[in-house]
């Protein structure tokens, strides 16, 4: 399977269409989370989250912030995990999303929880994402963990 990554990109954009952060958290609010700061210090940070359209965030600021993905709750995760997506696309994101998409087993309830929200379609996206990123040299090493995420979380 030959993905088109112009398309892809527009496929997430599409998904993911509308989508505000509402009362979850932001991504430096995650980030003080993280840092084990006081909710005084995390709702500062929240102040200056973007709240709105997702699409607009700084890829740089995803890079700054690339912890927030283990610290969002589920409105936090669909607000932010398109940005995080097409950055990654774009070779713009310096981390590691494909670990946050394939580890689940290994956590609680929670790490799941955070993809609740997702709907049918948001989460057909990320298995195309996944799909996509399976052929990509760079993920090599992510075969068998991207395929056994799709096989027993994504594709369900």
């Amino acid at each position: 399977m030959n993905i088109d990554k112009k398309y892809l990109i527009s496929e997430i954009s599409e998904a993911f269409k509308g989508v505000e952060l509402g009362e979850g958290i932001g991504l430096s609010q995650a980030n003080a989370i993280d840092d084990y700061k006081d909710e005084h210090f995390q709702q500062e940070c929240r102040k200056n989250d973007e709240k709105l359209t997702w699409y607009s965030i700084p890829s740089a600021f995803l890079n700054k912030y690339y912890s927030s993905l283990s610290f969002f709750d589920a409105e936090g995760m669909r607000f932010h995990l398109p940005a995080f997506m097409i950055a990654t696309l774009k070779g713009e994101y310096h981390s590691d999303l494909v670990f946050s998409l394939t580890n689940l087993s290994d956590y609680s309830d929670y790490k799941k929880a955070q993809f609740s929200l997702l709907n049918k379609q948001q989460k057909k996206t990320v298995v195309s994402f996944l799909e996509y990123l399976i052929e990509s040299p760079e993920f090599v090493y992510n075969r068998q963990d991207i395929e056994t995420a799709i096989e027993y979380f994504w594709g369900k």
